[in-house]
């Protein structure tokens, strides 16, 4: 991707940022946030999963070539359409069928895609949760895009009890080793609740050389469109692993 946003550091993702831009976020109404995703975004279907439509930052958008500093928003993963986000979204939308009448969770949902796609594939109840308040109003906006509704929610739920779920979502949530760490410890929990935990991922290191990797089952993988390996230092293929907690 842009060079100035592969500066953008995701691990704050977790953490309450006392920056400028955060609390200007905090403070505008949503009207207010909804216009400045439309002046800085386009509506775009150049993904895997081109039956969804998201604003998001392309490279015919000012903010493609701006510094982080002239962003008027904070770190705005939700712009950006991930790679392990749009394979596990095709895959969702591929397979109807495991989905359908389902309560979905899409933990760090980012432009919300995969809360989408599970909506669209008959998903009883959908939640898309980010930490990010911003990046809540673009899952909407999206959400009207596509003619859908999700719920959403603000709160840190990574680590608590998700037993009202019966999937839950990590799309490019393995970016560091100290999630990946904190997911080592919080999957087998959900698994010993019933619920069925998705990842999705490009085949990132903290996730591929993670002891948790032993535990992933592949279920589908597609290569990735041309503007996307330009944005993600070349990986190739996405994949969606299903989390198994092995018994011994």
């Amino acid at each position: 991707m842009n060079t100035a946003f592969q500066h953008f550091s995701r691990s704050c993702r977790r953490v309450l940022v006392t920056s400028e831009r955060w609390f200007c976020s905090l403070s505008k109404s949503p009207e207010q946030i909804r216009q400045l995703i439309l002046s800085h975004t386009e509506i775009t279907t150049d993904h895997v999963t081109p039956e969804i439509k998201l604003h998001l930052i392309t490279a015919r958008c000012a903010l493609w070539t701006s510094t982080a500093v002239d962003t008027p928003f904070h770190d705005p993963f939700w712009a950006f359409y991930w790679p392990g986000g749009q394979v596990l979204s095709r895959f969702v939308l591929d397979n109807p069928q495991l989905f359908d009448n389902k309560r979905v969770l899409d933990v760090g949902s980012g432009c919300g895609a995969s809360a989408i796609a599970s909506k669209m594939s008959g998903a009883r109840t959908v939640c898309a949760n980010d930490i990010d308040p911003v990046a809540l109003e673009a899952v909407k906006m999206n959400c009207d895009l596509n003619e859908v509704y999700v719920d959403t929610s603000s709160d840190d739920v990574i680590g608590s009890d998700l037993r009202d779920w019966d999937v839950v979502f990590l799309g490019d949530m393995f970016y560091d080793t100290d999630f990946a760490d904190i997911f080592q410890q919080w999957l087998p929990q959900l698994s010993r609740r019933g619920v069925s935990v998705l990842v999705g991922d490009p085949g990132r290191y903290p996730l591929i050389n993670h002891p948790l990797r032993k535990n992933l089952v592949r279920l589908f993988e597609c290569p990735l469109p041309e503007n996307c390996l330009k944005e993600n230092s070349g990986m190739s293929t996405g994949t969606v692993w299903k989390y198994q907690q092995y018994t011994r």
